[in-house]
């Protein structure tokens, strides 16, 4: 019995020694910080009968000297600690030699000329080239470079459209990250500028009348700060060519009695429908319908209510394809005649399964996407609604851009996952045979890494699954260095995808770990609503039970464990550490929602009221919000994980107070020897855009402060 007994006593002796000795080393990783001062303002809500202090409230002033002075003393103190961090710079110079590689996208069709683009290695935006149509790819020439729009590259191109007939083209463009958007007219054969620029613009697509004009919504200019103050009245107008921006026509919303948060206008490809959306949130939306065809047509209902989200896909003269949820969680596709386009006249065409669909058209064929969980699966359907077959993907992953013009009789598609750079592969639509076109020359070697899902339980038992990728052969010993990522919201997917960054993290030994939380779409509206309003402590639940999952199987422990998310997902991790402090020993809140009692009084705030609710609601989802929001929930004398958080000062979709304030109050109430720093970039927004040099650079210390936390005097991979 001793033999058996000793070897473990000896075992647990040595794990012990392994654990002090880790605590030394991190301990010896400490860098000295004196925070700045941030002062605190009485100020006092009451909601419901209980106030609330809000001491920093001072600090939502974006146009304020006092606010300036703040976040340049924040940086100054960050940047010192990061300057510390020895191996900062190798971080940088190898996300740089990784990056640096030509990323080449899908070839797309307009006018006489087909598109693409191109970023040669380490360009702060892609290049915009093109080719005639028929002649040789290695023709094409720069049409359009994003990277001559700033000197430092932070105006960044949002959305290109062309005219029917692909002779002019309109293009949104966004100055350090902001929302909002300026758009201008270009001849494609001069590449002139033909008309004054269009300003003033928000949250909008582009939509082509003929080569008439084009369909685009947006906000009054707020009055005050444009980054913060709010906007809850979204417009559809039409710009006709010629005609300056003051004439453009109101066709939808901006009456009071009816406020919409959202409306876009789409025009079908064969020119003969207008179809309006107009939402009060982000899920769920009214439908509206205009035939173009005829000059004085009304404006039919669709659907009046915005209980559902349902679009128009496609048409076949008066026959219309519609994408809806109505009675079908994981959504369907109906058909309806036009002259009675209302839910009762529906009849099913591609029946819901389930999966979740997200169906494109092309090339006469429907091509429905299936989410299987959080992996793709593609089927091919004919305009009767025979299936053709299922297309035969590369790989398991996440395909994109199965769609293209009604006449083409191929597309192309990108396949990626978390260990494969995506690719683009073109597919003969008759034949269903794909080839590969473009593999990126990248000096990454899949081969030495693996992905693998698992399914873990949640707190109330549900089935949660999570993909979990790291360097073959690697030793489940609990001291893996890990990141956690989470999202959790607003019906949106974490489907596989390869990122440069994240292939740095893994070659330092690094384990990258994503859970398909409730709150997102991967299963479908019903996994979508498990994780809104007063369900949102599932989404929270699942995303612990997910850090207890890899803690309880070894691949990592508390001691090495950094938990991430941006946006929704920077709440995601400002509620995790909150009310799991110790469970983490790093904490990198993105971008976050952190104050749930103020998040719908900014920008456009309020639209996320379906997935949140707000504090005036009711008093029990005041409460609600009360006890999670992360803001609120900084309680003094408690030790934080070592917290980064980053944010933008010219986000205006997450205005930059929710992360000031999260911080400060950390700061102030921080028990613990474990920094709490805020990174705020300046001239940037929400993430989109951001130019290459400057997202290099925040990997480098994102990584840098995450690994040094954890205890490495030097990268682990040396």
């Amino acid at each position: 019995m001793k033999k058996i007994i000793l070897p473990f006593i000896m075992l647990s002796l040595i794990a012990c020694k392994e654990d002090k000795d880790q605590k030394k080393e991190t301990q010896k990783n400490k860098i000295t910080l004196n925070y700045p001062e941030t002062k605190k303002v009485d100020t006092v809500n009451t909601y419901f009968g209980t106030e609330v202090n809000d001491p920093y409230r001072w600090l939502e002033n974006d146009r304020s000297k006092e606010t300036e002075a703040w976040v340049k003393k924040e940086n100054e103190v960050t940047f010192d600690y990061l300057s510390q961090i020895p191996y900062r710079d190798s971080l940088k110079q190898r996300l740089s030699e990784l990056w640096n590689y030509e990323k080449v996208g899908a070839p797309y069709k307009e006018g006489d000329y087909t598109y693409f683009s191109k970023n040669d290695g380490l360009q702060n935006q892609y290049v915009i080239y093109r080719y005639k149509t028929g002649e040789n790819p290695s023709t094409a020439k720069v049409f359009l470079d994003p990277n001559k729009f700033s000197e430092d590259g932070t105006t960044s191109l949002g959305g290109m459209s062309f005219s029917k007939d692909g002779k002019t083209l309109a293009y949104s463009i966004s100055e350090g990250g902001s929302d909002w958007r300026k758009v201008l007219i270009m001849n494609i054969e001069t590449k002139e500028i033909i008309e004054d620029t269009l300003v003033d613009i928000k949250f909008s697509g582009l939509s082509w009348k003929s080569n008439e004009g084009f369909f685009y919504s947006s906000y009054d200019k707020p009055k005050g700060s444009e980054l913060s103050a709010k906007t809850d009245q979204h417009k559809l107008y039409y710009h006709k060519l010629g005609t300056p921006q003051k004439e453009d026509k109101l066709i939808f919303g901006g009456t009071e009695a009816e406020k919409h948060r959202y409306v876009g206008g789409n025009v079908s490809e064969d020119n003969r429908f207008l179809t309006i959306r107009a939402s009060t949130s982000t899920s769920g939306n009214k439908l509206f319908l205009k035939d173009l065809s005829q000059p004085n047509s009304e404006l039919k209902t669709i659907i009046g209510n915005t209980e559902t989200d349902t679009y128009l896909i496609e048409n076949k003269d008066s026959k219309l394809f519609l994408v809806t949820n109505k009675n079908a969680p994981n959504k369907k596709i109906v058909t309806v005649d036009a002259e009675n386009p209302m839910p009762e006249n529906w009849e099913d065409f591609i029946p819901e399964t389930e999966n979740v669909l997200s169906p494109s058209t092309g090339g006469g064929y429907f091509f429905t996407e299936y989410m299987k969980d959080a992996v793709s699966i593609v089927k091919q359907y004919d305009y009767e609604g025979n299936l053709i077959r299922e297309v035969d993907l590369p790989g398991i992953g996440s395909v994109g851009g199965f769609g293209t013009k009604q006449e083409e009789k191929e597309l192309y598609y990108s396949f990626t996952n978390y260990i494969t750079p995506g690719s683009i592969y073109k597919y003969d639509i008759e034949n269903g045979t794909s080839e590969l076109y473009r593999k990126p020359k990248i000096e990454f070697n899949t081969e030495e890494y693996e992905s693998k899902q698992v399914f873990y339980t949640s707190k109330d038992g549900t089935k949660i699954p999570m993909i979990i990728t790291h360097k073959k052969g690697i030793e489940l010993n609990g001291k893996n260095p890990t990141i956690l990522y989470g999202y959790g919201g607003f019906n949106i997917s974490l489907t596989p995808s390869f990122s440069i960054a994240n292939a740095v993290w893994m070659e330092q030994g690094g384990i990258y770990a994503v859970p398909n939380l409730r709150g997102g779409g991967e299963y479908g509206k019903k996994w979508h609503d498990a994780g809104i309003k007063q369900k949102k402590q599932n989404v929270f639940d699942d995303f612990i039970a997910a850090a207890e999952y890899l803690v309880e199987n070894n691949y990592t422990s508390s001691d090495y464990l950094a938990i991430r998310g941006g946006s929704n997902g920077g709440l995601l991790v400002g509620a995790t550490m909150t009310q799991r402090p110790q469970l983490m020993k790093v904490a990198l809140p993105a971008v976050g929602v952190l104050d749930m009692l103020r998040y719908h009084t900014f920008t456009a705030g309020a639209g996320w009221a379906y997935d949140y609710g707000t504090a005036e609601d009711s008093k029990e989802m005041f409460n609600y919000l009360y006890k999670y929001s992360p803001v609120h929930n900084v309680e003094k004398g408690t030790e934080y994980p070592a917290t980064l958080v980053t944010t933008g000062d010219h986000d205006d979709r997450v205005v930059p107070a929710h992360s000031f304030k999260f911080a400060a109050e950390l700061q102030e109430k921080q028990a613990g020897e474990n920094p709490v720093l805020i990174r705020i970039e300046t001239n940037a927004g929400h993430g989109a855009g951001t130019p290459v040099s400057k997202t290099i650079e925040q990997y480098a210390d994102i990584y840098g402060f995450t690994l040094w936390n954890m205890g490495y005097k030097k990268l682990p991979n040396k």
